[in-house]
């Protein structure tokens, strides 16, 4: 199953909760891990491409990017 990981602007508690919600409501992901001390989220998603899980991230308002290695 590919993995994703994206860089996410995240300040508090609050805005990864952000993250979280809109991750979990969103059809096609099978797990994922936010990371505020990292600033990272990673996903795991056999159907969604990687653009359609950015575009859900920065749905919250978030400012993310795909992370390069």
């Amino acid at each position: 199953m590919p993995q994703y990981k994206f860089n996410v602007t995240m300040s508090c508690g609050g805005c990864s909760g952000a993250v979280t919600k809109a991750l979990q409501r969103a059809d096609g992901i099978d797990s994922f891990e936010v990371s505020l001390e990292n600033q990272s989220v990673t996903v795991d998603s056999s159907t969604l491409e990687e653009a359609a899980i950015l575009k859900v991230i920065q749905g919250t308002g978030k400012q993310a990017s795909i992370a390069t290695a």
